[in-house]
């Protein structure tokens, strides 16, 4: 089989060949790229003759797919495949597998980094320190005995249960299925309204789909408590930018913690989420920690092997 892996993954090539010997050692073929395709007619020449394609959060569309009627599998080196074009995949019989469970720590420890960050206002108060300023105007609040509502849980938000719990936080939780481990953890499942209104604190861990696609909207942030933090390591589009934005103007929500959006930094220099007042926002790193991203790989490859064997992993359908 000839494997193109259509862009970086984050590793070196080294480290890729060798995660992807089991492979090249049966003879596979495994050719990478160094960078991402400049334009289409790019993208086409790397999928031209491929048999396996290893995408991790590049946008993969429908034509571009359907140019190769030789694919056969996709494995996606991302938790959501919300970027490639599931519909024409399954059109022509395209197994899609994910890298299930690769940021399941990362991500769920970027998320208490952004809620410690707007509790104790670290990024301004680091700015006002260097400016030889104390602590005067600038709030400080504990984790500790906050209620935390986590909407969606999966494994992200089951980590960030486990976490919380170790904080002394009260968990409450809105998720399409529940969890057995939940109850063992004392979270407690409400509606997602119930959620918003009594939480201290909002975090996301759902995927994009179009069930959650502006699932917080401004009628959801304007049932949260004026002192209540949102939380976003989830995926931009399941919030409402444009809403987040006026109601942290207005003072509707206290803070918020974001590191996606409904576009994929670089950010432009006027965009809304950057002049909003009291936030932390990072440039989608939640997932992109050294040992998750070796992480990944070796859950891609390994994907491909237990396909080629006949006992397939991580399917997407």
């Amino acid at each position: 089989m000839r494997i193109v892996v259509l862009e970086p993954l984050g590793i070196s090539g080294e480290e890729l060949l060798e995660i992807g010997s089991s492979l090249t050692d049966l003879g596979h073929e495994i050719i990478s790229y160094a960078s991402r395709p400049c334009n289409e007619e790019e993208l086409l020449e790397r999928i031209e003759g491929a048999e396996i394609l290893v995408v991790a959060n590049m946008p993969l569309s429908g034509n571009a797919i359907a140019s190769n009627p030789n694919i056969k599998m996709i494995s996606v080196a991302f938790t959501g495949v919300d970027h490639i074009d599931m519909k024409t995949c399954r059109e022509n019989n395209i197994v899609v597998c994910n890298a299930a469970g690769y940021s399941t720590f990362s991500v769920a420890e970027l998320t208490f980094g952004l809620i410690l960050s707007t509790l104790r206002n670290i990024v301004p108060l680091d700015k006002a320190t260097r400016e030889s300023k104390t602590k005067d105007g600038f709030s400080q609040n504990e984790l500790y005995g906050k209620t935390l509502g986590i909407v969606g849980t999966g494994a992200i938000g089951m980590k960030v249960a486990e976490i919380a719990k170790v904080f002394g936080c009260n968990i409450l939780a809105y998720s399409r299925s529940k969890r057995d481990k939940a109850s063992d953890l004392g979270v407690k499942y409400v509606t997602l309204k119930e959620l918003l209104s009594e939480s201290d604190i909002v975090s996301l861990h759902v995927p994009l789909t179009e069930e959650t696609k502006g699932l917080i909207g401004k009628e959801e942030l304007s049932l949260m408590k004026p002192s209540a933090i949102l939380i976003n390591t989830a995926r931009g589009p399941v919030v409402d930018e444009k809403a987040l934005c006026e109601a942290l103007e207005n003072e509707l929500i206290a803070a918020a913690g974001v590191d996606v959006f409904d576009i994929e930094p670089p950010l432009s220099e006027d965009h809304p989420m950057l002049k909003a007042p009291n936030t932390v926002v990072t440039p989608h790193i939640a997932f992109a920690t050294k040992e998750a991203i070796v992480r990944r790989a070796n859950i891609t490859f390994e994907n491909i092997s237990k396909w080629l064997q006949g006992t397939p992993q991580n399917l997407m359908k």
